[in-house]
């Protein structure tokens, strides 16, 4: 039977990737996004693929794991690391963006496509199309995630996810803080706000004992580490954040020509650089609290905040129990989950896990079965197989979201002793020489460039970096 195209339910970042890549390999798509017609509580632009803070997207170094994970998205014709590229803010070893701009260029580029049709309605049930890609998000609502439960016959689990206030540059008083990344590197990206003794003791008293804001069914066991509170954090111990968001090494107070006691870093939000976030701040103090709390730290005594902090649940699927490495349902053929749903933690990973979705329903749709798709995949000595290969193990008994992490991906084959420097770098090159290597063998893919601006060849392939 001759499939007419492949529906993908949801719009953010796995969304919008998977439609792309399905789109590139000559795969006709119908993107179903709620927004703007109905919002999420994360939610505030009407624009596909937002972010809820410039630098979500993390450190963009490959001796890092999720810098070689954006790496090898590239090199398999991301769509989102393109766009993050094309919209990068200063921001020393990370790649952070402007927000507004990158989800305005995912959006041009996923209504140029003239094989992806975009559909703005609320899906409350899953499409009975023979290919479908769920990338709904960790916000899915109760209607939906019921009709997952019932075609999966699972329970979902959660875990509560936190995000940082954001203030205006020019509230900032900088007689107070300073310019600089910490050793050197980057330039002078972050904004800093030093802190003595005296004044950390009083911003963490203050910190330790504010009111927080009643979020439903929080529980402190259900946080996801990566998204820590600030405040639950401090609770763990007067130093604990000192050795965390606020540490200051690296780091030389103009002022005084020494390294601060502690140390707050705003990081760049906008290409305008008007608006800056805490970095590490996410918190679910009340706003009152956050204003009065966080006016204590030096320099932002009169800081204007644009955003508060906020945390909302987030659900997501026992993906072991019932997905594949390729994020296809093992006992639904057809049907594929994508992002945050699947228990991959992280924008990048949620990118990541739409590439594959979206390359591996491709595939099906060309007449693979899934034992020759599913030896397409990358593997575990990549990053992105890694993921995969982590949400699709079912002898994990306590199932928790994931961040990329070089822990994931297996080990060098060498025996004997080497050098961890020299191991990471080994393991950086087969990593990307697999990914080359899958880009290369990648026939189904367009030699379509699609660009906000149109559509034009490019006589190179694909994966040219």
């Amino acid at each position: 039977m001759t499939l007419r195209q492949v529906q993908v339910v949801g719009a953010g970042l796995a969304g919008c990737e998977a439609a792309w890549q399905l789109a590139c390999r000559d795969v006709p798509v119908t993107l179903t996004e709620m927004k703007p017609v109905q919002m999420s509580p994360a939610h505030h632009l009407p624009t596909l693929s937002e972010l809820v803070c410039s630098n979500s997207l993390r450190a963009a170094r490959l001796e890092n794991a999720v810098g070689l994970l954006k790496e090898e998205m590239r090199r398999l014709g991301s769509l989102i690391i393109d766009c993050a590229d094309q919209s990068a803010l200063p921001a020393g070893g990370a790649l952070a963006v402007d927000r507004e701009q990158f989800s305005r260029l995912v959006t041009q580029r996923i209504d140029a496509h003239p094989l992806i049709s975009r559909v703005c309605a609320r899906a409350d049930a899953i499409p009975d199309d023979e290919l479908v890609i769920v990338a709904t998000g960790p916000l899915t609502d109760s209607t939906f995630f019921d009709a997952i439960n019932s075609a999966l016959g699972t329970t979902p689990l959660h875990f509560f996810d936190a995000a940082a206030p954001i203030v205006e540059a020019d509230s900032v008083d900088m007689s107070i803080a300073f310019r600089q990344s910490r050793y050197g590197r980057g330039g002078d990206d972050y904004i800093n706000c030093p802190l003595d003794e005296a004044e950390y003791d009083a911003f963490w008293q203050a910190l330790t004992s504010a009111r927080t804001a009643d979020v439903h069914d929080f529980d402190r066991r259900q946080i996801f580490e990566g998204c820590m509170p600030i405040e639950i954090m401090a609770a763990r111990g007067r130093d604990t954040i000192r050795f965390g968001p606020l540490k200051p090494v690296g780091l030389t107070d103009p002022r005084t020509g020494r390294e601060p006691y502690a140390c707050v870093q705003l990081r760049q939000d906008n290409h305008a650089a008007s608006l800056y976030n805490l970095v590490g701040f996410q918190t679910r103090l009340a706003f009152p609290e956050q204003q009065r709390v966080f006016r204590l730290i030096p320099g932002l005594e009169q800081a204007v905040f644009v955003r508060y902090g906020v945390m909302h649940r987030n659900t997501y699927l026992p993906s072991p129990q019932v997905l594949d490495a390729d994020y296809s349902v093992r006992q639904r053929e057809g049907l594929y989950f994508a992002g945050q749903i699947t228990g991959v933690e992280g924008y990048v990973e949620s990118a990541a896990s739409g590439l594959v979705a979206g390359w591996q329903a491709a595939l099906q749709y060309s007449g693979l079965s899934r034992p020759e798709r599913l030896a397409r995949l990358p593997g575990n000595q990549t990053v992105i197989g890694s993921l995969g290969d982590y949400i699709s193990d079912e002898r994990i008994r306590h199932f928790q979201p994931m961040n990329a992490n070089f822990g994931l991906v297996a080990d060098l084959e060498e025996k004997g002793r080497i050098k961890k420097e020299v191991r990471l770098r080994l393991m950086i090159e087969r990593s990307l020489a697999r990914i080359d290597q899958l880009a290369a063998e990648d026939h189904l893919r367009s030699r379509f460039v699609h660009k906000s601006d149109g559509i034009s060849m490019h006589p190179e392939p694909y994966n040219n970096v």
